[in-house]
């Protein structure tokens, strides 16, 4: 499977090479391969904004709590939060619950 990253306008999968370039066949979408390379992973919430370290987000959805009969209810408020890379890409805080990871798709910037 190819390493190239997905095409940053319409998120095709399907990108190739084409000299300094990178091509995106459905959108016609092109830009530099230096620019993919350079940047890093960018997450996103549940609304398509950019998230970074220390942003305050919101939970859109009730989130059971894994192994306790809590629940994070629609609306909590979560500061601080710390991004990383796996399935659950946001560590955080939450009082009341204690530390925790939360997935992006749940949460939108506050």
């Amino acid at each position: 499977m190819s390493d190239l990253p997905a095409c940053p306008k319409c998120a095709c999968v399907y990108t190739y090479e084409d000299g300094p370039l990178l091509v995106c066949p459905e959108c016609a979408h092109e830009w530099p391969a230096q620019a993919a390379a350079e940047s890093g992973p960018v997450w996103r919430d549940a609304n398509g904004a950019e998230l970074v370290d220390g942003d305050s987000v919101t939970v859109i959805k009730d989130l059971k709590v894994k192994g306790t009969s809590l629940v994070v209810k629609v609306g909590t408020k979560v500061k601080n939060i710390r991004l990383v890379e796996g399935d659950h890409d946001i560590d955080c805080r939450i009082e009341g619950v204690g530390a925790m990871q939360l997935k992006s798709q749940f949460v939108k910037k506050a």
